[in-house]
């Protein structure tokens, strides 16, 4: 490996297989983009020639992942567990899917 063994994010696929690969730890991943397309392809089982170059041109979230949202947040407003109850009991609430 190279002098990047903590390079953390995105970085152009110094493999030649696609424009971009996510590195973890120094290490490649197999998570890897094409212009806005993410995919996974594992990383060819023989090391890379020369140095990591980090992506540019927006690549990486911004400080403190304000623009993120977990999978769980909840989007539909506080949880009310009677109106949870009552729904299951009685079949008749519906709740939309965001």
């Amino acid at each position: 490996m190279t002098s990047d063994d903590d390079a953390e994010g995105w970085y152009v696929d110094p493999y030649g297989l696609h424009g971009q690969r996510w590195f973890s730890g120094g290490r490649p991943s197999r998570l890897v983009r094409d212009g806005h397309v993410e995919a996974n392809d594992p990383p060819p089982d023989r090391p890379f020639d020369g140095r990591l170059v980090r992506a540019t041109g927006g690549a990486e979230p911004s400080a403190g992942g304000d623009d993120l949202r977990r999978a769980d947040e909840n989007q539909g407003g506080a949880y009310d567990p009677r109106t949870a109850i009552d729904a299951v009991l009685d079949g008749s609430t519906w709740f939309p899917i965001n």
